[in-house]
């Protein structure tokens, strides 16, 4: 198969078949409060069930507009010191919080035995773009102090996310490598980043019935309000020189896929550290759909198996 006639696994095709019989006004159709409420009843029936850990809270932390909400999750009660996850959610910068991902970020901390704190920074419209950048890197620089509110002594930070999500994670990655924390980004983990602004390649390919479409695409960055070549929202147009070790995902049928090619080349092009894998035949958010489309559970612990071998290397 090639891009202009692309794979489509037999449970994505089922799931897309499904998906796109149902009637009635698409998600980017929807008021804001109707569509982060849509995005979350998706959960018990597309995501696996959550797993069982040791230590699962709620708590806070300072941000440059009040109180972050965190959740924080190992899978033992104590633990020497070492990495922690940064996880940050999706959801194109206005949809998506810590339960829309709960379940996957159980899954990590599980996985990976390692802490694993999940960040809900603020939404957009109510608020554009730089806030989500800010808060995730409040977050991060809160992280690296070892606070004690976590009884961790963190030595290094392992910057995560799905999709916008993605996107943060390379900012923040950035914006620790630029001006540096208490303790160093070992390793960033942008799993189908948007990364530019651009139309065409995936983003025309797909643009429609692959679960994320242009349209809301579009209605994602119109709330954004994102500033065309600011960095801080389209990372491709950082210097990629001094970028982490990368474990760098992407999805084949993806409308952001060629986006994270992007991405990839620039970081391999300037000599980073780069673990790049295209989950052939799936879709745009497939680590949220591991009940509704089995085979992305393999992928997701692809993910985590590429992360653990780059852990080892640094």
């Amino acid at each position: 198969m090639t891009d202009s006639q692309p794979y489509v696994r037999p449970d994505v095709a089922g799931f897309l078949g499904f998906l796109n019989s149902i009637e009635g006004p698409q998600m980017h159709e929807l008021p804001v409060a109707e569509a982060r409420a849509a995005y979350l009843a998706m959960v018990p029936v597309a995501e696996a069930d959550p797993r069982e850990l040791a230590v699962i809270k709620d708590l806070t932390c300072p941000g440059p507009a009040g109180d972050i909400p965190l959740r924080f999750y190992d899978a033992r009660e104590t633990r020497a010191a070492g990495p922690v996850i940064l996880f940050f959610h999706g959801g194109g910068f206005v949809i998506g919080d810590l339960d829309t991902h709960h379940a996957l970020c159980t899954e990590i901390a599980a996985e990976m035995d390692l802490p694993v704190l999940a960040v809900h920074y603020r939404l957009a419209p109510e608020a554009p773009f730089p806030a989500a950048p800010d808060d995730c890197e409040a977050v991060a620089r809160w992280l690296a102090e070892s606070p004690a509110e976590l009884g961790r002594e963190v030595t290094g930070l392992i910057p995560i996310g799905d999709s916008a999500g993605g996107n943060l994670t390379i900012v923040v990655s950035n914006a620790l490598r630029d001006k540096p924390a208490k303790v160093p980004v070992v390793m960033q983990v942008p799993i189908y980043p948007a990364t530019d602004d651009s139309s065409h390649g995936s983003m025309a390919q797909f643009a429609e019935k692959h679960l994320l479409t242009r349209d809301g695409m579009d209605w994602f960055m119109t709330a954004y309000q994102s500033k065309i070549g600011d960095p801080r929202a389209y990372p491709l147009l950082n210097e990629p020189a001094g970028t982490p070790p990368t474990v760098l995902v992407t999805a084949g049928l993806d409308p952001l896929r060629d986006q994270g090619r992007r991405y990839g080349a620039a970081l391999i092009q300037a000599g980073v550290d780069v673990d790049y894998h295209e989950m052939r035949g799936s879709i745009h958010g497939f680590v949220n759909l591991r009940k509704a489309v089995p085979s992305t559970q393999a992928d997701t612990h692809a993910i985590f198996a590429a992360m653990k071998l780059m852990l080892s290397r640094v």
